[in-house]
């Protein structure tokens, strides 16, 4: 363990290759592409020392008013356990306002978590690999820009959160797909370049069966290709996604603070943008 003296900063491009080695040093797969995607996305703070290197990161991502989410929190190796951590999450308090604020915590980060007043809401379980040959399902098509606004208020009706930013930018790093009915669009999934390979997701639906069928059509249309997709441990899709290749692999635990009591949606986010984003 080093002991050095550490200043806060605001999180700029400057500090993008610093964060990065962070997240190397941490066993995660983000390409600088994937930490430039969540500053746009995000504020953010570095804790730099007294070399000029960047040793601690934090984000929040807000989506409006309603809610933000803490994440890319990482403290350097040898700088753990002399309260960066807090100061970090301190650093992200003040950012966030008055938001609610939701995370995924590991087990390491869990103590942390719940002294500064997070609760445990679920399980995210991670799913990943290559997978071979798959029927393309019926019924799924290409989203297209006018289908955009649907998307949206789909995406805000199943998490509570007005996700707009973040909607418009994966649809312009990525591709989105949709189940329509009656000529409005039901459900949909999103795909991206991350990490490894491609991550899928956000998947929202209103049944498992559709869930299946949007990501059944991302994976026959990548025969080969290392694939990812983050799931809530009681979505029901984890299971399905081992039958067919994705091994699990990992996941972390969700939290809130403080718990926000919703009515049932009329949808559901069976996999997340990913465990940063929610």
């Amino acid at each position: 363990m080093r002991t050095l003296q550490t200043q806060l900063e605001r999180f700029g491009e400057q500090h993008l290759e610093g964060a990065l080695r962070l997240s190397r040093q941490a066993g995660w797969p983000h390409r600088l592409e994937d930490w430039r995607m969540a500053l746009s996305l995000s504020d953010g703070v570095a804790a730099i020392d007294g070399d000029g290197e960047v040793v601690g990161t934090v984000f929040v991502t807000p989506f409006k008013t309603d809610a933000a989410t803490i994440n890319m929190v990482i403290v350097d190796e040898a700088m753990r356990g002399q309260g960066l951590g807090r100061k970090l999450m301190d650093a992200a308090f003040r950012l966030a306002g008055s938001r609610p604020l939701r995370l995924i915590a590991t087990l390491e980060g869990l103590p942390l978590y719940e002294k500064l007043g997070f609760r445990q809401t679920g399980t995210i379980r991670q799913h990943q690999g290559v997978v071979g040959e798959m029927p393309s399902p019926a019924g799924v098509e290409p989203a297209s820009p006018a289908d955009l606004p649907a998307i949206i208020a789909l995406d805000r009706a199943a998490c509570g959160a007005d996700r707009e930013r973040m909607i418009v930018c994966l649809a312009t790093i990525g591709e989105f797909a949709v189940l329509r009915r009656n000529g409005h669009v039901d459900a949909f999934a999103a795909l991206r370049p991350f990490g490894r390979g491609e991550v899928i997701g956000p998947v929202v639906a209103s049944t498992l069966g559709d869930a299946k069928a949007l990501v059944s059509h991302f994976i026959a249309k990548r025969p080969g290709r290392f694939l990812r997709v983050d799931t809530d441990a009681d979505a029901g899709l984890a299971d399905w996604l081992a039958e067919n290749g994705l091994a699990h692999v990992g996941g972390g635990i969700t939290m809130a603070r403080p718990v926000e009591h919703r009515a049932t949606p009329a949808a559901t986010t069976f996999a997340l943008a990913n465990q940063a984003l929610g």
